[in-house]
């Protein structure tokens, strides 16, 4: 109980938790040695916004990102060092994959960012950050059942994000987690999406939209659909009609982001009129559409933006 309450209530290191002996301390240490190394911190936002890139033990890295909001503390967290779906407007996909992370790399990102957020408490963790979370299901299972039975933290408040992977959709629907599911949807004809998400000619829509209706009918959770407008690209009246008919019969919430650049992507996100009338126009079709505030993008920290930058260099292999 006082190892628990240590690591889980009050965000500290083996080492830190005095309730414990001086040998049992030391010997959790060295059996369990921290994961995460700090190869840069900066901030964003009027301080509000702050960004880690972590050292790995094999020197590749990852990032999270904490988010500080009048309502809420959100954190973001890596799942892999890298990504293999090679999304084309995103640059950790344009980074490559390097590994999967274990669920200690995973878990301790929280702890340290909930160290750093206090004396506020984390109360919202999205599976956002590096790499497709179901790509790596085992641990990002595992890191929910963690955070949301050890921690405390309701599942409600735990989002997770997916390129579309159709069968560890369906697979996570039977886990008995009221979690949000996000999926980065972005287009809804497969033509388009085979370009910009290549994982799409694997799972098309019509197979992902079979997993979306598994999830809805297993758990009662409404989907999201992430929706990064590109100028040109998805803000036409067609890619919003498309969205609509994709959208309106399961009943999901659609996030609209403004594209944030990435420097493999030649392209600009959208005005922010044609953002506006874009989620108008949703509404007017039935379909419940927000505008997401875009958070630490002068930092690289924002949405699509995380790709192992360390001292203003873009990496994809280990920085030793």
């Amino acid at each position: 109980d006082q190892i628990w309450q240590g690591i889980w209530e009050q965000d500290r290191f083996p080492e830190e938790i005095t309730t414990i002996s001086k040998a049992l301390r030391e010997k959790l240490t060295a059996e369990l040695p921290l994961a995460l190394e700090v190869a840069n911190d900066v901030s964003t936002d009027e301080g509000t916004t702050r960004k880690w890139v972590y050292r790995l033990h094999d020197g590749y890295t990852i990032e999270t990102v904490l988010m500080n909001y009048e309502d809420r503390v959100t954190v973001c967290i890596s799942t892999q060092a890298g990504c293999a779906m090679g999304c084309t407007f995103c640059a950790t996909g344009q980074a490559g994959f390097s590994r999967q992370l274990t669920l200690g790399e995973v878990v301790e990102q929280v702890v340290r960012a909930g160290r750093a957020a206090a004396p506020r408490r984390i109360s919202n963790i999205v599976f956002m950050g590096m790499g497709e979370p179901l790509a790596n299901y085992d641990v990002t299972v595992g890191t929910i059942r963690a955070l949301h039975h050890e921690r405390g933290l309701s599942a409600r408040n735990l989002t997770v994000s997916t390129v579309g992977i159709a069968p560890a959709i369906e697979r996570l629907a039977l886990e008995g987690l009221p979690l949000t599911l996000a999926i980065s949807l972005h287009v809804a004809n497969d033509a388009e999406r085979d370009e910009l998400i290549p994982i799409n000619k694997r799972y098309n829509l019509e197979r992902l939209y079979q997993a979306c209706e598994v999830w809805r009918n297993e758990t009662g959770r409404r989907i999201s659909f992430e929706w990064a407008l590109i100028s040109g690209v998805n803000d036409t009246d067609q890619a919003l009609y498309e969205l609509a008919e994709y959208a309106r019969p399961l009943g999901a919430h659609v996030n609209l982001i403004p594209l944030n650049p990435t420097p493999g992507f030649l392209v600009i996100g959208s005005p922010a009129a044609r953002v506006r009338y874009f989620r108008d126009e949703l509404e007017e079709l039935g379909v419940n559409a927000t505008v997401r505030r875009t958070r630490g993008r002068t930092i690289d920290a924002a949405c699509g933006q995380l790709a192992n930058v360390t001292n203003g260099k873009r990496r994809s292999i280990p920085v030793r």
